[in-house]
């Protein structure tokens, strides 16, 4: 019988995290230590490490994800294996999970099989609190701003638009919408209200993008909460909110360093923004880990359209970040389902409806080519995977001037992945990266909303609501017009309709709420149905997991 993600984590011998850091040259003095196997980055350790080197950026996406698994996570934490198996110097870049998934669908996000960074019960529940610093930071500013309204309002916030919402770590559907201040006159002003999930609080995205604490206390006083009853903009500084947020994340601020089962370095720090899990790892980790190592494998969250794209467009931009080389994860079994194969069909060899689902792959691969940056394209092994179908990927992946290699790390770690890794040291060596962004600062907000559209996910143009048309005006007119654009959509199509699978053609965008989160400097246009508070499924994955007498957890995916 195949063990499960956590009976391999659970079988795995750890290495104390003092030996793990001595490979990136870390001394003891180095770590805040968060028990045997976990610890948090010093600033004196990052100041030491500033003037070193850059070490190459290698960043793993994926296609459109499908219920058949694309196993980007477990690729990148397999490549980070490999890289070691070769004898070189690398370390893994990678995003926290949040706690809501865990317990609704996904059960956990660690990687899987035997590419897993550990300890994996640490990570998908409560790991170094990070996000419980997050979320108190968060609910210290909203209390604050009730506060004010309640105790004579001198600022003279209009009840009707505050913007600041409260979150929570959790998916929690009936929390969408609600009403506060209900009870007596001491219980503060009525008005509706709702909560986001942690990982797509504004607050996620400062912390993810801030380079150090000065940054980070510029970033929180810029987030506007409100607006006055004359339309003027309220920030956390207008409250006085900024020192004390600062100080409930100043240790969330710092990388975290834990080790995969093969014991290679791995940064995990920082989160999702703007819709759940389209962000990447912090700046501040991914440079550090780009000081300390001569090979980062980051991912991005969910397919390359939405998580690349703002890997490339809003964080590299931001951080100056300059990416050597991108892995593009695709598997036989998504590429058929993108081309109509039901779920429960997917093991048997089907030529045709591979090629009419590769097209979602070839997008993906037009799309990375558009920023400059060298693209290597892996298929995540299954063993119902035939022969004909894994020749047919590689030669199409050829044809279109990609590096091709199969990844199979998922059953044999970092020596599954040699060959991809390989691959990836070839496409450094012989092919430079022109990195650039897809649109420049200075272009309106609306067409930098329409190039995305356009360019990436292949939309004849976009529709905006006029409550969206509205506020980016108001955006501009506060002279944010040159911020990026942070794009929330569906994750499971290319267009904003998730029923739209392989690669669709003569369809327009919908872009129905526009906002500005102005300490994190990005605008975000939410398309179609998008949340962000997820609800829990009829079954959760909650429903599974336990914890046994002597304290072992058990059914985390």
């Amino acid at each position: 019988m195949m063990k499960s993600d956590i009976e391999i984590a659970q079988e795995a011998v750890m290495l104390p995290i003092q030996e793990v850091a001595a490979q990136l040259d870390l001394t003891e003095d180095d770590l805040e230590l968060y028990g045997k196997y976990k610890a948090k980055l010093s600033d004196d350790c990052l100041r030491r490490f500033s003037d070193q080197p850059d070490g190459k950026l290698i960043l793993v996406t994926a296609i459109n994800p499908t219920p058949a698994g694309e196993g980007k996570t477990t690729t990148s934490v397999g490549l980070g294996e490999a890289f070691g198996k070769l004898g070189k110097k690398a370390v893994l870049a990678l995003r926290e999970p949040s706690l809501g998934p865990c317990f609704g669908i996904k059960g956990g996000a660690a990687g899987g099989g035997y590419a897993q960074v550990v300890p994996m019960e640490d990570l998908n529940l409560h790991f170094t609190g990070d996000f419980h610093a997050i979320t108190s930071a968060n609910n210290l500013l909203a209390a604050l701003l009730d506060n004010h309204i309640q105790q004579g309002n001198v600022l003279g916030i209009d009840p009707r638009q505050v913007v600041w919402k409260r979150c929570m770590d959790m998916n929690d559907r009936v929390l969408r919408h609600i009403v506060v201040g209900l009870g007596a006159k001491a219980d503060g002003m009525v008005r509706e209200d709702h909560f986001v999930i942690t990982v797509a609080s504004e607050i996620m995205a400062i912390l993810c993008l801030a380079d150090d604490m000065t940054d980070l206390k510029r970033r929180l006083g810029k987030i506007i909460v409100a607006y006055t009853f004359d339309g003027k903009p309220v920030t956390a500084d207008d409250l006085q909110a900024t020192g004390a947020m600062a100080a409930l994340l100043k240790d969330a601020m710092k990388p975290n360093l834990i080790q995969t089962l093969e014991h290679t370095p791995a940064l995990v720090h920082g989160g999702p923004f703007a819709n759940i899990a389209h962000g990447c790892n912090s700046v501040r980790a991914t440079k550090a880990a780009l000081k300390m190592a001569d090979y980062v494998i980051t991912e991005a969250g969910f397919g390359a359209d939405l998580g690349a794209e703002k890997f490339f467009d809003i964080k590299c931009r931001k951080a100056g970040l300059h990416p050597d080389a991108v892995v593009l994860v695709a598997t036989v079994r998504a590429l058929k389902y993108n081309g109509g194969v039901a779920k429960a069909d997917l093991a048997q060899e089907n030529l045709e409806a591979l090629k009419r689902g590769i097209v979602n792959l070839e997008k993906h691969i037009e799309n990375l080519q558009k920023y400059g940056v060298p693209v290597v394209v892996t298929l995540n092994s299954f063993v119902t995977d035939t022969e004909a179908e894994t020749s047919y990927v590689e030669e199409f992946c050829r044809e279109r001037g990609c590096d091709f290699a199969l990844s199979e790390v998922w059953e044999k770690g970092g020596e599954g992945g040699v060959a991809l890794a390989q691959k990836i040291l070839d496409t450094l060596e012989t092919k430079e990266s022109h990195f650039k962004p897809l649109y420049d600062d200075e272009m309106s907000l609306e067409d930098k909303i329409n190039t995305i559209a356009r360019e990436i996910y292949g939309a004849d143009g976009v529709d905006f609501a006029p409550a969206a048309k509205r506020e980016l005006d108001r955006i501009t007119s506060m002279g944010m017009g040159d911020f990026p654009v942070c794009m929330a959509k569906t994750q499971y199509s290319l267009s904003d309709d998730a029923k739209k699978l392989g690669r669709p053609e003569h369809f327009r965008i919908n872009v129905r709420e526009v906002y500005v989160s102005a300490g994190a400097e990005f605008v975000v246009a939410v398309t179609g149905n998008i949340m962000t508070m997820p609800g829990l499924p009829k079954v959760p994955a909650a429903n599974g997991i336990d914890v046994t007498d002597d304290g072992v957890i058990t059914g985390l995916f």
